[in-house]
């Protein structure tokens, strides 16, 4: 063995020693400063929040997801391959519908909703003179999944007039939605510790800020996710039943010219004589009547009258 080698051997033993020591000393110096007074606050975390909102979905079969870490940085993870491949739609659809019993039609359109454990969210009726009803529209919210059952089994109900149905999907916005969610409480999170160790007023001030203006981002995407939900669960159908009996005919084209002149002015000559005639009948009666009672009564009052005018 060479007497050159525990030289070398002890040399590095204190270089590595004294590598530690100095790394331990940094790392303890820095968590000093940070407790003491809170740097004020930048646009660092702002911008990470947005890159990682940016960068958080991608597209719908290879979307990545960035959240904090312990330590305070931002690691990519995968978003579950379950939630880029199912499907997000929301499905709207109207069927027109004509039949000789509204009422009755209406009934069964119900009971489609029942079947599929929908709901009637939204009616509407009307009837006509006689009091029967002419026609009924009925908004009806069913599971998605049995979106294009529900939309058979009405078609079914009453004679078909129209039948329409979309959908549109909304995978990239839910998946992006909660992905957005999910950046937004951790930068939430982020901020509640910065808030803990802020040692001025002005951090404070600063940090409140911040942490009311995330907030109310992650309630706005809460409120989204919430109508996303709601829309892909369930589907909208609106049902519109008329009577068949109500069928809207073509307005008769005006007629012009000298025959059609003369049978308007006859058509209004027997109008006003048929008026006068209602007239003459109505009012006939009560003249009757006032000579029934008037007669008698001049009678007896004549001599009265004539009395009077000869004192006079």
């Amino acid at each position: 063995m060479d007497a050159t080698s525990p030289r070398l051997l002890l040399a590095g033993t204190c270089l590595a020693l004294l590598t530690t020591l100095s790394a331990c000393s940094g790392s303890g110096g820095g968590s000093d400063s940070s407790s003491g007074e809170a740097a004020p606050l930048s646009g660092a975390d702002s911008a990470v929040e947005d890159r990682a909102g940016r960068n958080a979905f991608s597209s719908a079969g290879g979307s990545t997801d960035e959240s904090v870490t312990e330590a305070g940085g931002v690691e990519a993870r995968p978003v579950d391959a379950v939630e880029a491949q199912q499907p997000a739609l929301i499905s709207t659809g109207t069927v027109s519908l004509r039949s000789d019993d509204v009422a009755d039609t209406r009934f069964d359109v119900q009971k489609v909703a029942d079947r599929y454990r929908g709901q009637v969210t939204d009616s509407e009726t009307r009837t006509d003179q006689e009091g029967e009803v002419r026609d009924a529209r009925l908004v009806l919210r069913v599971p998605s999944a049995e979106f294009t059952e529900a939309m058979d089994e009405l078609e079914k109900v009453a004679d078909l007039e129209a039948s329409t149905s979309t959908s549109e999907d909304v995978t990239t916005q839910v998946v992006d939605t909660r992905v957005r969610i999910r950046v937004q409480r951790a930068s939430i999170a982020r901020i509640e510790e910065l808030l803990q160790r802020a040692g001025s007023i002005r951090d404070v001030v600063a940090v409140e800020q911040q942490l009311t203006q995330r907030q109310e981002r992650l309630n706005s995407l809460l409120r989204q996710q919430a109508y996303l939900a709601d829309q892909t669960s369930m589907s909208t159908i609106t049902v519109h039943v008329e009577r068949a009996d109500a069928a809207r005919t073509e307005p008769e084209p005006v007629e012009a010219g000298f025959l059609s002149g003369l049978r308007a002015g006859w058509d209004g000559l027997t109008t006003v004589l048929l008026g006068l005639a209602t007239v003459t009948g109505a009012v006939l009666p009560f003249v009757a009547l006032g000579l029934l009672l008037g007669a008698p009564a001049w009678l007896l009052l004549r001599p009265v009258v004539r009395r009077r005018r000869a004192a006079a």
